[in-house]
């Protein structure tokens, strides 16, 4: 297994100390860009899948990296919606 199905797999069990960096790992690899939304965005990041037209916008966690959990069930419904995972 690789470093990305890895990922996946930590993913799917939604635990308690996914982090930012790795959420914008896991959208690369399904081939999502993150997009800031301008100057006045703060900590809204879009990330958006060229191919698809898909997007989701998320807030980047603050202080520290690790990504709350009504986030990572945004995620997650997002991705199954779209057939990812």
């Amino acid at each position: 297994m690789g470093k990305n199905e890895k990922l996946i797999e930590r993913f799917k069990m939604l635990p308690k100390d996914f982090t930012f960096e790795e959420a914008v790992a896991l959208f690369g690899y399904f081939g999502y860009i993150k997009h800031n939304k301008g100057a006045s965005s703060g900590s809204r990041i879009r990330f958006k899948n060229e191919k698809t037209g898909a997007f989701i916008n998320l807030h980047r966690p603050h202080p520290g990296s690790i990504m709350q959990e009504w986030m990572m069930k945004e995620i997650y419904t997002h991705l199954k919606d779209n057939g990812l995972i």
